[in-house]
């Protein structure tokens, strides 16, 4: 494989609603190139860039692919990215080390709503994006209404670079308004011929073709000048206009292919040699304190590690980006994020799941290494001496939570380390075992992530899972004072055990005054780590009981309090003010006030009212238009409380606070109920108090369970 300096590296990210056609024009990308000498298909599990068994089964991307293909003395780097929101942190780690998004639409479908979902992920890296009209053969194919809907949605500079003179299944030519040809393709696609527009072609093809160099001169100063000045343009001008306002995320011309025929991958192919940006034209990446890093091969070596893959039998793979510098084989670099020197035995080139060795990798390109001991994705690293810290990719919050058990005895270590290593390759992925819950709980971000989760455990792994539904974490409280007296006595021979606490038990605000009738000669206020307040009050008088078995006394207390009376739920925002109590000379000590404090405690919360609390979560769908009235209805079967609605894009965003129990196999449902055109996110808001029959019912299970520890 040839070396490219930074001028001659173009990476681009293949992007699009499922079933847009990415993987198919890629094919046909590699195919005229003279990678492959055929083109695989989907249907035939036969594609260089959806090699994963899992995307077989499936039949589409699951993981983001990197490709290279050499192309007119550049080296295009491609990322194949998958098409739905589930594995959003796929295309998210993608767009990070990516300098042009291919946004590729359905010709059938028009803009679809992952295609929306997609572009907000390019509009806030400001990524140099441009579209392509894929499936012009299919039947009901339809071109004007794609491009109409493209403006709509992502603004009028979205712009004519092509059409095609029919579309269906007789497909064979585009007309390119910026060099004034057609394009005729034969039955098997590959290299066109070039031929003159015909007469009946020609209005539309100048209508089309003012219309691209008014949109690259309204973006130019410099070029609307000579626009008025001249009223026309040369090809090089146009070009080097686009070039300019792609960069600054200010036009986004629009292709047509059929990747399908291999038609029309050639031309994009040179434009994206020619017009789309290089790593080293882009601005420079920034780092954490607010520095500048240009891509520039002379300066310090830097790499970014966007991605992890796992292989039998070859381990950790680190994908990653060079952006500044350029590393070598054998090159030692440190990692900023963990002070870890790692040496790059071997620099890779990818093509799908093939693996080619390279000598050396220039900054703006992107590459692959193996066995790193001590680096993650989202880590830099640097030459020695340089500091460089890059800013992480920020990935998404999960909207999936599971409880998830191995169903083999045994095989709890073996399930640990495979969550270990999920979380590894996806930074989406979460999990953590829950002292609380009792439970191993999974996050991820839908019920397509899911499955493919399960997928890799079952088959990877090869573990037998069982995914539950999680237990929620209830919190209980007081809402009326209560006093309470417990005396501990015990004698067994020897040394006994005494002690007596006096104790009132109030509900916890923040505006709450000193307790009535005592004189508190000590406070210690404690937030508990699972939120709210302890506030533990000494008003002791005349040395009821000595102060050094205060704390001892505040210990049962916090014991009482991680295993409330109610449910076993945690305690929260309670005060406890010790006003009394009696002690022995001999046979009081510490434990013994501990378990009279617990005691004193437990009876006084048992007779203030107590309370049960749930956790209501913030809720925020968006949907289009003809799908809120469903998506309300469901929300409010889920006992929700709709705060509002605004507008977002072409999205119709509904907010709304929702019990946490309620909230269970939403992503399904909200996918089922609107065919995969919504999604969700949702965050912890605050916890209310649940209803009392709710509250009946979850007791009653709850002593149940205890009688039954306690008689077992």
């Amino acid at each position: 494989m040839a070396t490219y300096d930074s001028n001659h590296v173009k990476n681009i990210a293949l992007l699009g609603h499922a079933g847009c056609g990415k993987t198919t024009l890629a094919e046909s990308m590699l195919f005229e190139a003279g990678i492959t000498n055929r083109r695989g298909s989907i249907q035939n599990n036969n594609t260089v860039s959806d090699y994963h068994e899992l995307e077989n089964e499936r039949q589409s991307s699951v993981f983001t692919s990197l490709l290279h293909i050499p192309w007119k003395g550049y080296k295009i780097n491609i990322l194949d990215t998958p098409g739905y929101d589930d594995f959003s942190g796929e295309l998210i780690s993608a767009l990070r080390v990516a300098d042009t998004g291919v946004m590729i639409l359905n010709a059938t479908a028009g803009v679809e709503v992952g295609t929306d979902l997609i572009w907000e992920y390019t509009d806030a890296y400001k990524t140099p994006t441009f579209f392509v009209v894929n499936q012009l053969d299919h039947e009901t194919a339809d071109f004007d209404r794609t491009l109409q809907e493209a403006k709509s949605h992502f603004g009028a500079n979205v712009v004519a670079v092509q059409y095609p003179v029919q579309t269906g299944p007789d497909f064979n030519s585009i007309i390119d308004v910026l060099n004034m040809v057609m394009f005729r393709y034969g039955k098997d696609g590959g290299k066109p011929e070039k031929c003159p527009i015909p007469e009946t072609e020609k209005a539309k093809a100048d209508a089309l073709h003012k219309e691209l160099i008014e949109t690259i001169a309204a973006n130019d100063e410099g070029l609307m000048e000579k626009y008025f000045e001249q009223g026309e343009l040369t090809e090089e001008e146009m070009k080097s206009g686009m070039h300019t306002s792609m960069i600054k995320h200010d036009i986004f011309p629009l292709f047509c292919v059929s990747a399908a025929k291999n038609m029309g991958a050639g031309r994009l192919m040179s434009f994206i040699d020619v017009v789309c940006p290089s790593a080293n034209e882009m601005p420079p990446q920034k780092t954490i304190n607010g520095k500048e890093l240009p891509c520039d091969e002379k300066g310090p070596a830097c790499i970014f590690i966007f991605k992890t893959i796992i292989e039998p039998h070859i381990g950790e793979l680190s994908l990653f980006k060079v952006y500044s510098g350029i590393v070598k084989s054998g090159t030692e670099l440190v990692n900023e994020n963990t002070g870890v020197t790692e040496k790059l035995n071997q620099l890779l080139l990818l093509e799908g799941h093939n693996r080619m060795l390279v000598n050396e990798l220039s900054a703006g390109d992107i590459g692959a290494t193996i066995k790193l001991k001590s680096t993650h994705v989202n880590n830099t690293l640097h030459e020695k001496g340089a500091n460089i810290e890059l800013e992480p990719i920020q990935f998404p919050h999960p909207n999936v939570t599971l409880a998830i058990s191995s169903l083999n005895k045994g095989d709890e270590e073996k399930l640990s380390q495979a969550l270990h290593t999920l979380k590894e390759e996806d930074a989406t992925v979460h999990f953590e075992v829950s002292t609380e819950l009792k439970q191993t709980l999974l996050h991820c971000q839908g019920e397509l992530h899911l499955q493919a989760i399960q997928w890799k455990i079952q088959h990877i792994h090869k573990l037998d899972v069982a995914f539950d539904k999680p237990k929620i974490p209830y919190r209980e409280t007081i809402q009326k004072s209560s006093d309470s007296i417990f005396r501990h006595k015990k004698q067994s021979g020897g040394a006994g055990q005494f002690a007596e606490v006096t104790m009132r038990v109030e509900p916890w605000h923040a505006d709450i005054q000193d307790p009535h009738g005592l004189n508190v000669r000590g406070r210690e206020e404690i937030d508990l780590e699972w939120g709210g307040k302890l506030v533990f009050l000494n008003c002791i008088v005349g040395g009821a009981i000595d102060a050094r078995f205060l704390p001892s006394i505040l210990k049962g207390v916090m014991e009482k309090m991680h295993n409330g009376p109610l449910t076993g739920s945690y305690v929260r925002d309670v005060r406890v003010s010790v006003y009394d109590g009696k002690m022995h000379p001999v046979d009081s000590n510490d434990i013994a006030f501990k378990i009279a404090g617990l005691q004193a405690f437990r009876d006084a919360f048992t007779h203030a009212d107590p309370k049960l609390l749930e956790p209501i979560y913030e809720v925020e769908v968006l949907c289009p238009d003809d799908q809120v009235g469903a998506v309300m209805g469901d929300l409010q079967s889920r006992m929700a409380i709709v705060e509002g609605m605004d507008t977002e894009g072409h999205f119709q965003k509904i907010l709304a606070k929702v019990p946490l129990s309620n909230m269970h196999q939403y992503s399904s449902s909200l996918r089922s109920l609107t065919q995969g055109r919504a999604r969700f996110n949702m965050h912890f808001d605050s916890y209310a108090p649940v209803a009392h029959e709710v509250q009946q019912k979850l007791t009653d299970t709850h002593s149940k369970h205890e009688v039954d520890k306690e008689y077992s």
